[in-house]
């Protein structure tokens, strides 16, 4: 009896877990060690995940060759507790739009910011989410693109210490991200809006 009841309560659990809603986008804004740490304080986010993605390389690696991909987060959320437009709302605040070179400190291809949308759904958001940034700021060029999503590559194997970086080395995180300017930036561009 007590089997049946565990293996009936199992079975409930797992039905359960598989109807809870969520689903993934992906976002490069420069060191996916801040992207990661932004947006893990974002409510409505279950699981941020650094990796490489929009570029043709197979399992592009840190220190080896990720030529032509961004890094970049995939993204986990809840459309019950976040919406994709309050995703996007999020990152405009935490990257600096305007930088063709890279993000803050990093220049370089993988460091550019870029939204990737996985349907039209998506890309209609993410384009009315930028000619409002375009809007907002009529003297400035807003250089991120929207791109198509393709291949997610997480960071993994003797790279995982990328992973949850800003948890991990908080010191080393934070001595970086202060000598990179990116919150002082952010303040600039953003003001109170900016989250750090």
């Amino acid at each position: 009896m007590k089997i049946k009841l565990l293996s009936a309560l199992t079975i409930g659990l797992l039905s359960y877990a598989s109807t809870v809603p969520a689903d993934k986008t992906v976002l490069a804004g420069g060191c996916f060690w801040c992207m990661e740490s932004d947006f893990e304080k974002l409510e409505g986010v279950t699981d941020v995940i650094s990796g490489f993605t929009g570029g043709t390389l197979v399992n592009p690696t840190y220190n080896g060759n990720h030529e032509g991909h961004y890094e970049a987060v995939e993204i986990t959320y809840d459309p019950n507790k976040v919406s994709y437009k309050e995703l996007l709302d999020y990152y405009w605040v935490n990257i600096d739009p305007f930088d063709s070179e890279g993000q803050f400190c990093d220049k370089g291809h993988s460091y550019l910011s870029a939204i990737f949308v996985a349907n039209d759904t998506e890309r209609g958001i993410a384009e009315a989410s930028r000619k409002k940034v375009v809007k907002q700021f009529p003297n400035m060029k807003v250089v991120t693109p929207i791109l198509p999503a393709s291949t997610f590559y997480p960071i993994k194997g003797k790279e995982s210490y990328h992973q949850d970086y800003y948890k991990n080395y908080p010191v080393r995180y934070k001595f970086y991200r202060w000598n990179c300017g990116r919150d002082q930036r952010l303040a600039e561009i953003w003001g109170d809006k900016s989250v750090h």
